[in-house]
This record gives structure tokens, C-alpha cells and sequence, in this order.
């Protein structure tokens, strides 16, 4: 067992909610219910004979930020892997129980795959942009669907103004994207999901790297994108996850060292009064 999949004991440290609860519910109040973008019912994920996360259930409502929060080691990343099936590139690994995109199950042996990655993009934890010019990135995925000549510029600058870096880059897309700060290269890692027109954008731990000025701008950024897109994170920034995201689930492992879900509530009830001590002794500090 490594040090990262251990739970470590913490001097507890509350997490200071930014924006006001009350202005929170006063924004939800009489509004509208969002649909729900995606839905998993029982979902486990296996690699061999190792269940890493365990019949997970849970609603994610379209142009949201979800934050899914836990200790190392509980499938976070594994869960949002399987969103977009991933998890097939690993050997051994399967998924059981149901994945609704819009009502259609992803994890049907029937469903295009290319088209899920399509409509579902990832962004990693390490900015990882292609040996390529910053133009090329972004233009990488709508090549492969014919995009080409002047409709491409179009969309390459298009998707870098969406991603809040087009001034930064307008004058050099020809330079090598490697000589990009951290931060812009994250935001071009934003952008190159995006180009594909996607549905949702998964994030893992997208700011994990970065120093915190970069990190705030990743965090506008999402609270920007969620007007189009439906965005789930991972992070283990307690206060990233308050100031972000609309609703919050929290996984922990269980004595199989599983991954399952503990509770899933709007951001401001996780944080000021969790329904589980489980919860609460994560989000104070106690563990993690």
C-alpha cells in the first residue's frame, strides 16, 4: 500500500465558503430545475478482480459544475474515467450498472465510442498538449472531422477566445504550444476539448499544478464554461471545490477499499451542514 492510498490523520481546517449561502439560495429560489445531463445508476468499476468503485448512484444536472471530492484512492479518477470510457484502454478493466448521457446508456456495447469521447471531453490533471503548434492542438480534433481552410481558423479562434486565451496567443499559434506557461498550456488542454463542440468537459484535478494565480484563472473559466457546458471535477482542493462548483459528491473507501458515495448536495450543504459525520470530518479537516 502506498502513502497516496492511505488515509492520513489532519489538523482539522475549515473551509471558508466565499460566496454567501444566502445568496446561494436566493439564486436557487423559484428558479428553474436543471435537466439532468448525466446519470449513473450502480455503477462499479473493476480492474481484474479489484473493485475500485462501488454502485455509485448519482445525478449530474447540464451547464453545472460538479465537484466530486475524497481521499486519495477512493476512484474519483477512476469514476470520471468511466464517464467517457476510458477505462477501456486499461487491460482488465470493465464497468457494470448504467451511464445516461441524456438518457442514453454510454456503457452499451452498442454505442460508438469516438462519439462519446466526442461528446464527453477530458482535461488532465498535468497540462498535456501535443508536440505541436498551438494552432495544431486546438485544430487537431476538428481536422479529423473535416474541418478545413478558413472555417478551421475560424474555430481555432473561436475556441481560444473560449478558453480566455486567444489574446495571449493570437500572435504566436504558430510557436510550439511546450512554450506556453503551465497555465496557458492547461487552458489550451480547455480549448482542444472544446474545438470538438462536447457536451460535458471532465476535469481531473485540472489546477493540481498550477501556481495559484493560473489556478484562478482555470477556476473563472469553469464558472464561465458552465453556460454551455455541463463540467464535473475532481479535486482535492476543499476550497477550489466551494468556490466552483454548484454541487458537490463526496466518495470514501470502505474497509474493500472500494470507492462509494457518502452524500451529494448542493456545494453550500456539503460544506456548512453535511447530513453525514463522515462528510463533515472530511470537509473540517479531520481526515483525508
Amino acid at each position: 500500500m502506498t502513502a497516496e492510498d492511505e488515509m492520513t490523520v489532519a489538523t482539522p481546517v475549515p473551509v471558508v465558503i466565499t460566496t454567501r449561502p444566502e445568496v446561494l439560495r436566493d439564486e436557487r429560489r423559484g428558479a428553474e430545475p436543471r435537466p439532468t445531463k448525466l446519470a449513473l445508476r450502480k455503477l462499479s468499476v473493476y480492474y481484474g478482480s479489484f473493485r475500485a468503485v462501488n454502485e455509485i448512484t448519482l445525478d449530474v444536472a447540464a451547464n453545472s459544475v460538479t465537484a466530486i471530492i475524497g481521499p486519495s484512492g477512493c476512484g474519483k479518477s477512476t469514476l470520471l474515467r468511466a464517464i467517457n470510457r476510458m477505462t477501456d484502454l486499461v487491460p482488465n478493466a470493465r464497468a457494470t450498472g448504467e451511464i445516461m448521457l441524456d438518457g442514453a446508456n454510454v456503457l452499451d456495447p452498442q454505442v460508438d465510442v469516438v462519439e462519446v469521447r466526442r461528446r464527453v471531453g477530458m482535461v488532465f490533471q498535468r497540462p498535456n498538449p501535443f508536440p505541436k503548434s498551438i494552432f495544431d492542438n486546438v485544430a487537431y480534433g476538428p481536422r479529423l472531422y473535416g474541418v478545413r481552410g478558413k472555417a478551421l481558423g475560424d474555430v481555432v479562434e473561436q475556441t481560444l477566445r473560449g478558453a480566455a486565451l486567444w489574446d495571449e496567443v493570437k500572435d504566436k499559434l504558430r510557436q510550439s504550444a511546450y512554450a506556453l506557461s503551465g497555465g496557458q498550456q492547461q487552458r489550451l488542454c480547455i480549448a482542444r476539448a472544446m474545438a470538438v463542440e462536447p457536451e460535458v468537459i471532465l476535469m481531473d484535478e485540472p489546477a493540481s499544478a498550477l501556481d495559484p494565480r493560473a489556478t484562478l484563472l482555470i477556476e473563472e473559466l469553469m464558472r464561465q464554461l458552465k453556460d454551455r457546458y455541463t463540467i464535473v471535477i475532481v479535486t482535492h482542493n476543499m476550497q477550489q471545490a466551494a468556490r466552483v462548483s454548484d454541487e458537490t459528491a463526496f466518495l470514501t473507501m470502505g474497509d474493500d477499499r472500494a470507492g462509494y458515495l457518502v452524500e451529494m448536495s448542493p456545494t453550500v450543504e456539503i460544506f456548512t451542514n453535511p447530513k453525514n459525520r463522515l462528510t463533515e470530518d472530511y470537509v473540517s479537516g479531520r481526515f483525508g
